[in-house]
Order: C-alpha cells, then sequence, then structure tokens
C-alpha cells in the first residue's frame, strides 16, 4: 500500500462555529462561525439546545451509517471557547483532529474561505483559547473572510456588521461553507480543501456583471 492511500481521512465529528453570545453581536462579522453552523443545523435540519455541561448550543446530526455529528456554539464569549470545546471533547473522547472549527478571518477578503488542517491562532482569541485548552495545534478549521477595514478600528471593524453589498455575498458563502462540511464528512478535510480553498464569490458575480 502506498503512501497515498494509507493516508488517514480526516473526517469531523465535532463542528464548532465560533463567536459571542448575546443579541448585540448578532449578525456581527466575528460571529460569522456562528452563522455558518446555524447554516448547516438548517441544512441538515437538526435543533440547537443549550447544554449547560457544554456551555453552549449543541445539536447533533446522525449520519446515515449511524455515526453522529455535532454541532457546538460555545456560550463562554470569544476568548474563552476553549472551555466549552474541550469538556465536549472529554464527553464523547473524541479525537483533537475530529474537531473542526468555522471562524471568521480579517485576513481574507469577504467572499473567500479557507481550509486547514492546523496551524496557529494566527492573533484570533477563539482560536487561542482551543489550542490552549486542546493542548496543541493539530485540529482542522475553515476561515471565512470578513475584510479588513481601512478607516475603523479593527475592534469596530470585527464588531460591526456587514454591508448590504457583502451580506449578499455572505449568504452564498454561507451556502459553499455547507457544502464544504459535507463534502469533508465523506470525502476528508484535505478532498474540501483542494476544491473549496480555490473558490470565491463575488458581487459582479452575483448580479450578473461583466
Amino acid at each position: 500500500m502506498n503512501q497515498q492511500t494509507s493516508k488517514k481521512l480526516v473526517i469531523p465529528q465535532l463542528i464548532v462555529g465560533l463567536g459571542n453570545p448575546e443579541s448585540r453581536y448578532d449578525g456581527t462579522r466575528h460571529n460569522i462561525g456562528f452563522e455558518a453552523v446555524d447554516a448547516l443545523a438548517k441544512s441538515w435540519q437538526v435543533s440547537w439546545q443549550e447544554n449547560k455541561r457544554f456551555q453552549g448550543m449543541f445539536a447533533t446530526k446522525t449520519q446515515t451509517n449511524g455515526d453522529k455529528i455535532y454541532l457546538l456554539k460555545p456560550l463562554t464569549y470569544m476568548n474563552r471557547s476553549g472551555q466549552s470545546v474541550r469538556t465536549v471533547v472529554d464527553w464523547f473522547k473524541l479525537a483533537t483532529d475530529s474537531v473542526f472549527v468555522i471562524y471568521d478571518e480579517m485576513d481574507l477578503p469577504v467572499g473567500r474561505l479557507r481550509m486547514r488542517l492546523s496551524g496557529s491562532a494566527g492573533g484570533h482569541n477563539g482560536i487561542k483559547s482551543i489550542i490552549s485548552y486542546l493542548g496543541g495545534q493539530n485540529f482542522p478549521r475553515l476561515r471565512v473572510g470578513i475584510g479588513k477595514s481601512q478607516n475603523k478600528e479593527t475592534i469596530s471593524h470585527v464588531l460591526g456588521k456587514f454591508s448590504p453589498n457583502e451580506f449578499k455575498v455572505i449568504n452564498e458563502i454561507l451556502q459553499l461553507v455547507v457544502d464544504a462540511v459535507d463534502l469533508s464528512l465523506t470525502d476528508g478535510v484535505e478532498k474540501s480543501m483542494s476544491y473549496y480553498n480555490s473558490r470565491s464569490v463575488n458581487l459582479e458575480n452575483l448580479s450578473g456583471e461583466k
């Protein structure tokens, strides 16, 4: 058996969307991770329930083969997301590389996705917390571009809302997130990376302009 065929597929079991609780954060750039897992829950027709043990909103999808996929929105606030994630990992005895985290990325423009199998926090407090609580960086993640602001402070930008034009793009990107996650569940994260990391959505595509 050659190295290519013997390579282990990385299949997510716990999919975590990062954000902040409280209605004032709804729809902000920093909460795109919450919106992504909301889109997954809607697509999979599963319902959220608050789980106090896990300190988050939790949902379960049962695959046709009987395997369970878990969705989590930590309610601990962004910089303590790792507490919630670690509790779920311990409870279900999950491997850390089966934890798949979706979050916002300023270094990507709105309309772009980027998946990686591991890596540093890159300054993101939610990822810093998860790395700390899981004891390493070896978990896949999907970053959703929120763009950089030319005239706002970083905090104001990430806690601000998307413009109407950006919002149209975000709706399309969330569908790509669902497609990318679905592919990773059947064919592994690397296959999904190879397909979706090169994809993008922009307003011109949506409006049919040249």
